[in-house]
């Protein structure tokens, strides 16, 4: 069965956020790690652009996530609890993130992309070049590095596809190399 079979067939072929039942398509919810349908939802056309645009956000349109709050899947808990965050300053999705719980490991998957946090809070990892990284980027390595604790040396020019972001951290990003999970200093990449 198809990835898009399995999530019409979770969702009853309706949008898990809104319950459109037309233009539905595929969301991977950043940082895409896992994929599949433990890292996906089926969405309306409409939910999708505006999760990617926060400027064209309608806040009434997200009136819905006071019912898609209470998915039993994670990574819908996990896009409305995103929503209501980006939302929190109109008053009623503070009220139902006041009511929301998500378990330590949905948390730590819905705060991954750092996007409930102030501007003044946010971690924000940029290359040798002063470019932004968000997650999913790729970066090529400006210089041969060893990788401590093992014999390996990632060469000048490697490319590193689908980073993921520390999220404490912005000097630090990770990624594979030679099918190895690292940690990379961002003072050595370069974004692609």
């Amino acid at each position: 069965m198809s990835l898009l079979q399995e999530l019409q067939e979770r969702s009853g072929h309706k949008c898990e956020l809104c319950a459109a039942t037309t233009d539905l398509n595929i969301y991977e919810v950043p940082p895409i790690s896992t994929g599949g349908v433990d890292g996906s939802i089926l969405a309306c056309s409409h939910c999708i652009s505006q999760i990617n645009n926060p400027e064209t956000t309608n806040p009434n349109h997200w009136r819905c996530l006071n019912d898609s709050m209470w998915s039993e899947f994670t990574p819908v808990k996990v896009v409305a609890w995103r929503m209501l965050n980006r939302l929190k300053k109109e008053g009623w999705p503070q009220d139902l993130l006041d009511m929301m719980y998500l378990e330590a490991d949905e948390l730590r998957f819905a705060e991954a992309t750092g996007e409930h946090l102030d501007e003044s809070e946010k971690v924000i990892h940029r290359d040798s070049n002063g470019a932004i990284l968000q997650a999913g980027d790729s970066v090529v390595l400006i210089k041969d590095l060893k990788v401590k604790g093992s014999s390996m040396v990632c060469k000048q020019g490697t490319a590193v596809r689908r980073i993921s972001l520390d999220a404490e951290n912005a000097e630090y990003i990770e990624g594979k190399v030679d099918g190895q999970n690292i940690v990379i200093v961002t003072k050595y990449v370069k974004k692609l």
